[in-house]
């Protein structure tokens, strides 16, 4: 083990009733619900207010909303993309709270897409057997949602804003309940370099770590600040393994790094084939969905179809909509496309699968609670249990704001006492920033979409090889670098134990699943001296899965 600094102490405090870490759907819904108990909130982003990663999300919001659909279906269509491994309960939250989630948002001024008889214009998307994504702007969704929550935000005086903020660890009281968090904030006058905004309430809302692979659907600020946080502080996290790859993403080549332009899966949705370089649609022969599989299932198929062609990607047809249906359903993946000299309206779009979205995080109950007193946990840095193996198409912003209300109803309930706070033990090993390349380097060629006991003793090795930052004097580069290398080897860890292939976790060495040993969830800790411990914890099978 390398070796470690200690936590840099707060050299400035902020003082709330509650914090809120991260400004996307989860981040502002739960600072909104908070104020509703009456708390002071600190809403703190690494970004702008308007950066969160929301803003990316094209495809809409499933709910059950239409006359001939119903919570129960949207459960079933979800437990059969979570492979086995979804908590019913947790989904029945979800589906149930869930249309009266959307309708909230409507009623803070989001403006959703409607038919010519002035409805809701539904849309279907891989897995759902229902049209149920309700979607704005046609593939502007993530945008809309933003616009409206950032507005209430800053019509409310008791939300205050600190932009520029990473957070690195906890601060908690004796009695080892959280008391707030440590910031480092660039440029924000007095409070500049490292600081604490102190409250008996953190309510992590801070996204995934699609920047631990070089190809992402996700923007640079998704580092994984939040789960490595949470281990850090000790608390439980659980289903890292399963991270699902986005099936369509554009491919601009081998050398392109970091973001990657999204083609929503609502293309799809709306009759787009995927065909190979012979020009054959072969997903009609992988599932009876065809194209509308669930995401797992057309990532390895797609996967298969690279490797059996010698491909470096698949092809998108949907010539067929014509300019008036792309112009008017996807203007942004439009205008996306041709920026890079690929016109869909009249070629086919060159695609491949890229890391998209982490169905695990901080482990938490059905009100967002963690395994530490205080600390909550919402949106993709969460593990609520929703997503199971494999997180069902839309239900990413839903799950944001439904569990980040219930995070508000918890509040209400609770009266937590402010005492004083001191960082958390666990010291931090710090990663300098060149040592993010080749970390996303190996984790994408050997704890991607394809994985082995092999390959991932591989990544693991050079994991812990990374170099350690020479002084004592990190900036943020190095705090994201460090926080990626931590997530990165819990992932790793977690996918070395699961000896199967389920969901968006394939393994080439155990290719079939197994219910007998595996239909479990892999929970972990962090010891102060760093090492990764986990326990296996049942889950009841709640309903038909793919296969």
């Amino acid at each position: 083990m390398s070796a470690t600094l200690p936590a840099p102490a707060p050299g400035w405090t902020a003082e709330a009733d509650a914090v809120v870490v991260g400004s996307g759907v989860a981040g502002l819904t739960a600072a909104l619900h908070a104020r509703r108990t009456g708390r002071r909130v600190l809403l703190v982003t690494k970004g702008r207010v308007e950066e969160g990663s929301t803003v990316w999300a094209q495809g809409g919001i499933a709910a059950a909303l239409a006359d001939d659909d119903s919570p129960s279906d949207h459960l079933h269509d979800t437990l059969v993309a979570g492979a086995g491994l979804c908590d019913v309960d947790a989904v029945r939250v979800l589906v149930t709270e869930g249309p009266e989630a959307v309708r909230a948002l409507m009623g803070l001024g989001a403006h959703f897409d409607v038919d010519a008889s002035g409805a809701l214009a539904l849309t279907r998307e891989g897995g759902h057997l229902r049209d149920r994504i309700a979607h704005a702007g046609g593939d502007a969704t993530g945008a809309e949602v933003s616009r409206a929550l950032v507005a209430a935000v800053a019509l409310d005086p008791g939300i205050e804003l600190i932009e520029g903020a990473l957070v690195l660890d906890l601060l908690r009281d004796e009695h080892g309940a959280a008391q707030g968090v440590t910031l480092h904030v660039m440029g924000q006058g007095t409070r500049d370099g490292v600081g604490a905004a102190l409250a008996p309430a953190v309510i992590l809302a801070t996204g995934g770590f699609g920047q631990v692979f070089s190809q992402t659907t996700n923007p640079s600020v998704a580092t994984g600040d939040g789960v490595a946080l949470g281990l850090r502080a000790g608390a439980e996290i659980a289903d890292l393994e399963f991270v699902q790859f986005h099936p369509t993403v554009l491919y601009l080549g081998p050398r392109a790094r970091g973001q990657q332009p999204l083609v929503s899966e609502a293309v799809r949705g709306e009759g787009a084939l995927l065909l190979d370089d012979r020009g054959d649609r072969f997903m009609v022969d992988v599932h009876p969905l065809a194209e509308l599989a669930p995401r797992d299932v057309v990532s390895r198929a797609i996967l298969r179809r690279m490797r059996d062609t010698g491909s470096s990607h698949v092809w998108l047809d949907a010539r067929a909509f014509g300019e008036e249906l792309w112009e008017e359903r996807f203007p942004t993946i439009l205008a996306s496309c041709r920026s890079f000299g690929i016109d869909p309206v009249t070629e086919l779009v060159p695609v491949s699968p890229a890391s998209h979205y982490v169905s695990g995080g901080v482990r938490t109950d059905l009100d967002g609670r963690a395994s530490i007193p205080g600390l909550f946990a919402c949106g993709e840095v969460a593990c609520t249990g929703v997503h199971g193996a494999n997180r069902l198409a839309s239900n990413s912003l839903l799950e944001g704001l439904v569990f980040a209300a219930r995070i508000g109803q918890a509040l209400a309930g609770e009266h937590s006492p402010r005492r004083p706070a001191v960082p958390s033990p666990a010291s931090l090993r710090l990663v300098p920033r060149e040592g993010v390349r080749p970390l996303q380097q190996v984790m994408t060629d050997d704890a991607s979409v394809i994985r082995s006991a092999e390959s991932l003793a591989r990544a693991a090795r050079a994991l812990d090889d990374l170099p350690d930052l020479p002084g004592a004097s990190p900036c943020t580069d190095d705090w994201e670098a460090s926080n990626l290398q931590l997530v990165a080897r819990a992932l790793v860890h977690q996918a070395q134990l699961r000896q199967e292939t389920r969901g968006s976790h394939w393994r080439e060495d155990y290719p079939e699943r197994d219910d007998d040993r595996w239909r479990v969830r892999l929970v972990s800790t962090i010891t102060p001296s760093g090492d990764l411990v986990t326990r296996h914890e049942t889950v009841t099978p709640g309903g038909q899965e793919h296969d």
